[in-house]
């Protein structure tokens, strides 16, 4: 059989090892800044571009796009290649996506601090920057499907599986959960409002987790971790299983995020079931990876880049029997908006994705440099300091999520809540201090495998082109006696991402399209009305300052909630919310009834509580919203966000944004003339009279008392 001769391209996969490297030093850094922000409130929230709402999603997105983001493609262009025994298709799209990524990612390092966002999580980025992002993901997706059809084996290996499941979820996700109406160059409203859009954020936002930080890395898993025990995969059968039953169910699982929200049961409860299925197929991929190292766990006791492969698995594990048993009632019932969802999250982050992205680097680096590894001391110190910060992380984490929820619920024996809510947050302070204290730990850990690979580097010379030959494709396939009859899809690129398109939209359709198209999923209230042009204008400076990122606006139906914050909250309320804000955590009280009942609070005390919130409510850490109070309300843009509501539904008169200005006037100098009776004296322009008006307002429209 005669040989063909071609080149491996190692200079883009070094490009992104490199970036990967980068900025997961980087976004640790950020991660570990907003820990101590929580610690020291006063000191590190440094107003207003690093406040902890404006760079907590900044530290998210350089986690996920950047340090997992650019890990993936590392991994994937240094495996399809081997695996399809070819070049990738095009060097030019390998330079187009290498750095048009990192574009985006700098993008969204300047406009997330700068108040630029959709606050949706996981998805905070503006309209430019989605569009762009789906530029390069296409560019990335060309790249790879083409290479797949130009190989010269003719079987696609399972890592090669979950990549073309990868491309395609994400590119379906990232576009529905995106669609969304632009007013300027830096400012869109989702297309989508309360419960509706509620749905489809966690629906992307739980398959974000999904299909960017868990098919991919499952990819590289059977293909790096085999590589490295120098082992064959345990089962060929329970990879296949794994493959199919985790894109079918996982796809289903998003809105287990909102139970016991304003979300239709029925919706819940597809959540629920589906959730707690993908336990299965979940272990039934780790089971598979840990058994691929039978017979070779001598080696692992000497191998640290295996060490690391085993803890991320073993992470992969935990993070996938939790989260199911998360999607029960009565166990979300405890966790949800607590510090148990921040323990279960770096879990997997820390745990999975990052264990086995550092094993990979220590793996990958020294054979595309034809070197050894600078110093296998260092990457053991960096594996238990990694190893210890997980679990200095994690543990305290679990503790306060347990202690918040304790807190939340305990009555007095006359009927009376125990606690406030502040005296839970000065109670979180030393379980804060130890989640820095691991979070110090395992960025040191990152730091020292920077140093250890930019070593290596620096001791080898890349082999940019690596040599390499292979048989041609054979022309015509026969096929093998008792072959199994999943190989016939594994012959078929185009099939088979045509039917992993299929059974992930499945879930997506059957969960979303009856909440749109059935008008009894979200039963209206007469006594909403849309918001004033004035707090709407507070509403997104309210967006802009990343405050959904600590406060919900989702009373549940307990009586512990119900009696803190007044009556449950119901679909009907958020007809006119783009974007929804219900929020994910309880670092602050929820404040969906903040303007009306017992929690109506007066004008006054808002101003003073956003100017110095430890003033108020001593041991708050709340950032300083001080600046509101100089900054002058952009009224320029009032009558295009009036229409742009328009054109999303919300029944404003037909000639109202020529007149709101007006109204928003009326309704600030009132608010201005207030204050000033209690000695403040504010003009009716600023932004922080705009985000009094809306707090004020939260609930009114429910309950008028």
């Amino acid at each position: 059989m005669q040989l063909e001769s071609f080149q491996y391209d190692n200079k883009t996969v070094r490009n992104f090892a490199i970036a990967t490297i980068i900025w997961g030093v980087v976004g640790m850094t950020v991660g570990l800044w907003i820990a101590l922000q929580l610690v020291f409130p006063t000191v590190l929230n440094l107003q207003p571009y690093f406040n902890f709402g404006r760079i907590r999603p900044l530290h998210t997105n350089a986690v996920i796009f950047a340090f997992v983001g650019n890990g993936i493609f590392m991994g994937v262009y240094y495996s399809l290649q081997r695996l399809l025994k070819t070049r990738m298709y095009s060097d030019t799209l390998s330079k187009i996506h290498f750095w048009g990524w990192q574009l985006i990612i700098v993008a969204a390092a300047i406009t997330l601090p700068l108040g630029i966002s959709t606050a949706k999580e996981y998805a905070e980025l503006e309209w430019p920057i989605d569009i762009a992002i789906t530029i390069i993901w296409v560019v990335f997706g060309w790249n790879m499907f083409a290479t797949i059809i130009k190989r010269r084996e003719r079987h696609l290996y399972v890592a090669i599986w979950f990549y073309i499941a990868t491309f395609v979820t994400v590119a379906v996700l990232h576009l529905v959960n995106s669609f969304e109406l632009p007013i300027s160059l830096f400012k869109s409203y989702s297309w989508y409002a309360g419960v509706q859009d509620a749905l489809v954020q966690w629906w992307y936002g739980h398959n974000a987790v999904a299909f960017f930080l868990t098919t991919p890395y499952l990819g590289l898993m059977y293909y790096f971790m085999p590589k490295a025990a120098n082992r064959p995969v345990f089962s060929y059968k329970l990879s296949i299983i794994h493959f199919w039953a985790l894109i079918f169910l996982y796809i289903w699982a998003g809105p287990h995020h909102l139970l016991y929200t304003a979300l239709p049961n029925w919706a819940q409860s597809i959540g629920i079931v589906f959730s707690f299925m993908l336990i299965f197929p979940s272990w039934g991929g780790m089971i598979n990876g840990l058994l691929t190292l039978r017979g070779a766990w001598d080696k692992v006791r000497e191998d640290v880049i295996l060490k690391f492969m085993v803890v991320a698995v073993t992470a992969y594990g935990m993070s996938t029997f939790e989260g199911p048993m998360l999607s029960l009632k009565s166990i979300n019932a405890v966790a949800h908006f607590t510090d148990w969802i921040i323990a279960h999250v770096h879990v997997g982050g820390l745990g999975w994705n990052g264990m086995l992205t550092f094993g990979i680097l220590y793996w990958l680096i020294p054979r595309i440099y034809k070197t050894e590894l600078y110093s296998k001391k260092l990457a053991n110190i960096h594996f238990w300091l990694a190893t210890l910060g997980i679990l200095f992380y994690a543990i305290p984490m679990y503790w306060a999520g347990f202690q918040q929820a304790s807190m939340w619920k305990q009555f007095t024996e006359s009927g009376q809540l125990k606690y406030q809510f502040l005296e839970t947050v000065t109670y979180m302070a030393p379980f804060y201090a130890m989640r820095a204290l691991g979070g110090v730990l395992y960025l040191s850990g990152a730091i020292i495998a920077m140093v250890n690979i930019f070593k290596t580097v620096g001791q080898g010379t890349l082999v940019a082109n690596e040599e390499a030959e292979a048989p041609a494709l054979e022309k015509e396939y026969t096929k093998h006696t008792g072959e199994h009859w999943h190989r016939w899809i594994e012959r078929k690129p185009t099939p088979l991402l045509i039917l992993s398109l299929v059974v992930i939209l499945i879930g997506g359709m059957v969960e979303i399209i009856p909440t749109f198209l059935v008008k009894s999923n979200v039963p209206t209230i007469a006594s909403v009305k849309p918001y004033t042009p004035l707090e709407l204008q507070g509403r997104d400076i309210y967006v802009r300052e990343g405050c959904y990122t600590c406060h919900s606006q989702m009373i549940r139906p307990f009586r512990s909630e119900t009696e803190r914050y007044g009556e449950y909250s119901k679909a009907g309320e958020f007809v006119y919310d783009h974007p929804f804000q219900w929020g994910s955590k309880r670092t602050g009280p929820d404040l969906a009834r903040e303007g009306s009942g017992n929690l109506k609070k007066s004008n006054t005390w808002h101003y003073n509580h956003l100017e110095e919130p430890s003033a108020i409510s001593t041991g708050s850490v709340m950032p300083s919203y001080a600046f509101l109070i100089e900054a002058n309300l952009d009224t320029a843009t009032t009558p295009l966000k009036i229409n742009a509501m328009r054109t999303l539904g919300v029944p404003y008169d037909a000639n109202f944004a020529p007149k709101a200005n007006a109204a928003l006037m009326v309704q600030a100098k009132e608010i201005a003339a207030s204050l000033k009776k209690d000695g403040i004296e504010v003009p009716a322009n600023k932004e922080i009279i705009a985000v009094i008006a809306y707090l004020q307002r939260l609930g009114t429209d429910i309950n008028k008392k």
